[in-house]
C-alpha cells in the first residue's frame, strides 16, 4: 500500500519505548486459505502487520508458536506458495485518517474502492483517495504551548473539522501554516518538534484516548417515529436491530443513515450483498442534506466489505469503522456508526476460529464471541475529548439470526451489551408495516434519561405521551387473540374502542412510508403533533361510549383524515395534523 491509502501506510511504530523497529524479512512456510504460516523473526509481535508474496498481500499476526507465526491474510491468497517472501512491518494494522474520508467508499481496510457497480471492487495496492485541498484557518499563534487534543485550527469541510494536537504530543507550537488551502498530507504545524498534518495513522484495534466518559443523556433523533417515541436512543449509546430475512433491517438502517441528526455517519456494510451496498451509495449521492444543503454523502463514510470480498477483511471492517468514528468524535462531533450486519462479522470469527483449530463453543462460534461483541459495542460513548470538547459515537448494529431464532448466540450475547433493542417482527413486515419494530419485544434503557432531557428542552409531556401509547398498544395486543376467537362484536364497548385505538396508533402514528417525501422523515414536532392528535381522538371515542353511544357507531366513523395526516403533512409540519384531528373530532360529534 502507498502511504496515502492502505494498511501498510504510516510511520514506523515503536514498542515499549524502543526506537523504530527495522523491517525484517521472512518467508512463507505454509498456506491454508487465508491462514498463512511464516518463519517468525524475533521482532514479530501479536497483531503485527505482515505483507505476503510479490503481490504484497496484507495480513495480521494472530498466533506465535516458537519460531513460527500464523498470519491471517486479508486478501485472496491464490498464487501464494511456500518459499515466497513475507515482510513483517513492525506495527499493527493501521489506517490513514483524514478529512478526505468524507464522501468516500472504502473496503474493510479503508482502501478506496474503484467503483460502485453491482460488484464493488477494491482499487488495488496503490489505491488512494482523490487528491484534494482543504481550507485551513489557524486558531493559535506560534509560541503557544498546547496539550494533547487541543485545537490548532479549523478545516473547512461539509461538517466543522479541526486540526488537533496528536494524542501523544504536547509542547510549544514552533511552526504554523498560514491560512489557505492545503492538502491532507501537508505539514500544517510543529508541536514540540513533531510535525502535525491533517492526515494521521491509528491502529484499528486500539480505542482512541479521551479525557473521560460522559452520561449518555441527549436524544439522537432518527426521524423514525416508532424509534423516537417508543424506543429512543441517546447519543453515545448502543442499539441492536435483530430481525429475520425480509423484515426490513437494511431499509431501517439506511433511513437512519439518511435522516438522523448526527454530524457524521459511518456506514459499515459487513458481508452484505454488493447490489444492496451499491444502492445505498447511489441513494446517498442523490440525497440533499437538510442540514447543510449539500450532498448527504459528503458527511458519510461508507465501508463496503461485501459478501464477495475476502472473508477475513470482514473481521477487521467493524474495528476500522469504529476507528473512523472515533477520529471524527475527537473533533467534537456526534457520529453514528452503523454495522450491517454483526452476524456476518461473527460468521467470519467462526470461520477463522475453525481454521485455527480452536475448540468450538455454542453453534460453532468461538468461545470468545461474547468478549469480542462487548469490545466492539464498548467503543460507543459520549465523551469529553482530550481537548475539552464533547463528542459521541452511537453504535447501531444489525443482527441476522438464522430463521429469526433470537436464542442463537450472536443475538443472545448482543442483547446483553446494548442499551436499546429494536426487534423486527416478521408478521408486521409481511403485513407491509414499516418500520416493523415490535413494540412487545423491543426495549430502550435510555428512555428515563431521555425523558429528563426532553423536560429540560421544554417538553415535559414526552414521557406521558410515550407511556400512554405503549399502554394502549399493549392493551390492543392483549385483545387481539380474543378478537380472533369471538370477534370484536362480543367485546364490551370500552374494549372495542381499545382495539380501535390500537389500529389508529399503528396506522396513523407508528407506520411510516419510507418512499414518501412527506413521511420518510418525521421531525420531533410532527411526531408530537401526531401523538397528541391520535390520543385526543381516542379519548373522545372513549368519552362517547362512556356516555351511552354505541361502540359500532363510533367504529363506523370515517377516520381517514387522521390516518392520512402523516402523508398530507410535510416532514416538519403540524398544522395539517391539527386540521385532520379537528375534522375527525367534528365527525365524532355528529355521530354522537
Amino acid at each position: 500500500m502507498t502511504p496515502s491509502g492502505g494498511p501498510e501506510a504510516g510511520p514506523r511504530a515503536t514498542r515499549a519505548g524502543a526506537g523504530p523497529l527495522p523491517v525484517s524479512r521472512s518467508r512463507v512456510l505454509r498456506v491454508a486459505g487465508p491462514l498463512v504460516e511464516i518463519a517468525c523473526p524475533s521482532s514479530v509481535a501479536m497483531h503485527d502487520l505482515v505483507v505476503l508474496g510479490a503481490a504484497r498481500l496484507p495480513g495480521e499476526v494472530v498466533a506465535i508458536h516458537g519460531d513460527t507465526a500464523t498470519v491471517e491474510a486479508y486478501e485472496y491468497t491464490g498464487g501464494l506458495a511456500p518459499g515466497h517472501p513475507a515482510e513483517p512491518r513492525g506495527h499493527p494494522l493501521t489506517v490513514r485518517l483524514a478529512p478526505d474520508l468524507l464522501g468516500g467508499v472504502y473496503d474493510g481496510l479503508l482502501r478506496p474502492l474503484a467503483g460502485a457497480g453491482d460488484l464493488l471492487t477494491a482499487g488495488g495496492p496503490g489505491a488512494a483517495p482523490q487528491p484534494r485541498r482543504w481550507p485551513f484557518a489557524p486558531r493559535v499563534a506560534e509560541g503557544t504551548r498546547v496539550a494533547a487534543g487541543e485545537v490548532l485550527g479549523d478545516i473547512g469541510a461539509s461538517v466543522p473539522l479541526r486540526l488537533l494536537v496528536p494524542a501523544d504530543r504536547s509542547g510549544e507550537v514552533t511552526r504554523l501554516a498560514a491560512a489557505g488551502e492545503h492538502s491532507a498530507d501537508a505539514v500544517l504545524a510543529a508541536v514540540g518538534g513533531h510535525e502535525v498534518r491533517m492526515a494521521q495513522f491509528w491502529p484499528v484495534r486500539r480505542p482512541r484516548p479521551v479525557a473521560r466518559r460522559l452520561p449518555a443523556d441527549l436524544p439522537l433523533n432518527t426521524g423514525q417515529r416508532a424509534v423516537d417515541l417508543l424506543f429512543p436512543v441517546a447519543r453515545g449509546s448502543t442499539v441492536a436491530v435483530p430481525g429475520g430475512f425480509g423484515t426490513g433491517k437494511t431499509l431501517l438502517l439506511q433511513q437512519i443513515a439518511k435522516w438522523c441528526d448526527a454530524d457524521v455517519i459511518v456506514y459499515v456494510g459487513c458481508g452484505e450483498r454488493g447490489n444492496e451496498m451499491a444502492d445505498v451509495i447511489e441513494e446517498l449521492a442523490e440525497l440533499t442534506d437538510p442540514r447543510t444543503g449539500g450532498r448527504l454523502a459528503d458527511r458519510t463514510v461508507t465501508i463496503a466489505n461485501t459478501s464477495n470480498m475476502p472473508m477475513m477483511a470482514r473481521e477487521a471492517s467493524v474495528h476500522t469503522g469504529a476507528t473512523v468514528a472515533e477520529y471524527f468524535r475527537d473533533m467534537g462531533l456526534d457520529v453514528v456508526l452503523i454495522a450491517d450486519s454483526t452476524s456476518r462479522w461473527a460468521e467470519a470469527l467462526r470461520e477463522f476460529a475453525s481454521r485455527m483449530g480452536e475448540l468450538p463453543a455454542e453453534e460453532g462460534y468461538p468461545a470468545g464471541l461474547a468478549s469480542q461483541l462487548a469490545a466492539f459495542y464498548e467503543r460507543a460513548a459520549a465523551v469529553r475529548t482530550l481537548g475539552g470538547a464533547t463528542g459521541s459515537v452511537t453504535v447501531i448494529g444489525a443482527v441476522s439470526p438464522p430463521g429469526g431464532d433470537r436464542t442463537e448466540p450472536v443475538t443472545a450475547h448482543t442483547e446483553r451489551f446494548v442499551r436499546c433493542l429494536w426487534s423486527l417482527d416478521r408478521d408486521l413486515a409481511y403485513a407491509r408495516h414499516y418500520p416493523a419494530v415490535s413494540w412487545a419485544e423491543s426495549f430502550s434503557r435510555d428512555a428515563a434519561a431521555l425523558a429528563a432531557a426532553h423536560t429540560r428542552a421544554g417538553d415535559p409531556e414526552w414521557a406521558r405521551r410515550r407511556g400512554r401509547v405503549a399502554r394502549l398498544l399493549a392493551e390492543a395486543d392483549r385483545l387481539a387473540d380474543l378478537v380472533e376467537l369471538v370477534g370484536s362484536t362480543a367485546l364490551p364497548a370500552r374494549e372495542r374502542i381499545s382495539v380501535l385505538a390500537g389500529r389508529l396508533l399503528r396506522e396513523a402514528l407508528i407506520q411510516q412510508n419510507a418512499l414518501s417525501p412527506a413521511d420518510a422523515y418525521s421531525a420531533p414536532e410532527k411526531t408530537a403533533a401526531l401523538v397528541e392528535a391520535v390520543l385526543t381522538v381516542i379519548d373522545r371515542c372513549l368519552e362517547l361510549v362512556d356516555t351511552g353511544t354505541r361502540a359500532d357507531v363510533v367504529e363506523a366513523v370515517d377516520f381517514t383524515p387522521l390516518l392520512r395526516a402523516r402523508e398530507t403533512a410535510g416532514p416538519a409540519q403540524t398544522a395539517p395534523v391539527a386540521a385532520a384531528r379537528d375534522t375527525v373530532l367534528a365527525r365524532l360529534k355528529e355521530a354522537a
